[in-house]
């Protein structure tokens, strides 16, 4: 499996968010062009993918979810990408999974039964 190396360059992350997970960037206003990051559109919500130094976040149990309605895709396209699947407590009723993104944060997937 591919072990990353954090920190992650914004670039790195960019194409983990938009080729693999196939989110599309959206531009920030240019008042805040100048300070990293990166914003994605995921449905009708954005997500703000920001870089911050100096932060372990392997210690950490925030996360970012994805609820989902075919989990075994979602998994097999991250094996395929060499990305490291994390198996996750059960929660009845649900199908999940973890993993890292490029910088380090913990993201899930998970779909009800």
């Amino acid at each position: 499996m591919l072990k990353l190396r954090y920190p992650s360059t914004e670039e790195q992350g960019k194409h983990f968010y938009c080729h693999i997970l196939g989110l599309a960037e959206i531009e920030k206003p240019d008042s805040l062009k100048g300070r990293g990051g990166f914003w994605l559109q995921v449905g009708n919500k954005e997500v703000h993918v920001g870089t911050e130094d100096g932060f372990n976040r392997l210690t950490t149990k925030a996360h970012l979810a994805y609820h989902v309605d075919d989990i075994s895709y979602w998994r097999k396209k991250l094996e395929k990408n060499n990305i490291e699947i994390l198996n996750s407590v059960p929660i009845p009723n649900y199908e999940r999974f973890e993993f890292r993104d490029p910088f380090g944060n913990r993201v899930e997937m998970i779909r009800e039964l």
